[in-house]
């Protein structure tokens, strides 16, 4: 179970992190990542990061995807496996998961695997460089 000071809540700060973030698609869910930036500048976040707040998840997850049941489910499924994953995140950003259609019927080993895609791409893990040919 995701611990009560790691999730998101309020309005404005899905709303930011939607809006402000990073954001990676995939087949069953987008993820979007806002990190923490405050007032004071770049240098006060860098020392904020270090030791301020931990990472913290929301998730969105719509009627287009099933009935009550079904959502409930689908949100239980990516609340397990960000619980695992928040630990690498960095300190203070904000985790925005919101489940598409096609993640009613996806098991938690398929919402993980995208989960874990979404979260390298966003962390700075990305696609890996283009081949340069060589002349032979």
């Amino acid at each position: 179970m995701l611990p009560s000071e790691s999730r998101v809540r309020r309005g404005d700060e899905f709303a930011r992190a939607i809006r402000f973030g990073r954001r990676s698609g995939r087949t069953h869910l987008v993820a979007y990542l806002a990190a923490t930036m405050g007032p004071e500048g770049p240098d006060k976040a860098i020392d904020e990061a270090r030791t301020g707040p931990p990472a913290r998840a929301g998730f969105v997850v719509s009627k287009a995807v099933g009935n009550a049941v079904v959502r409930n489910r689908v949100r239980r499924r990516l609340r397990h496996l960000c619980a695992e994953r928040l630990g690498s995140l960095p300190t203070g950003s904000i985790l925005v998961v919101r489940a598409l259609p096609p993640a009613a019927e996806a098991d938690s080993v398929l919402l993980g695997r995208e989960l874990d895609g979404a979260l390298k791409r966003l962390t700075g893990g990305g696609a890996s460089p283009p081949k340069i040919p060589t002349a032979e």
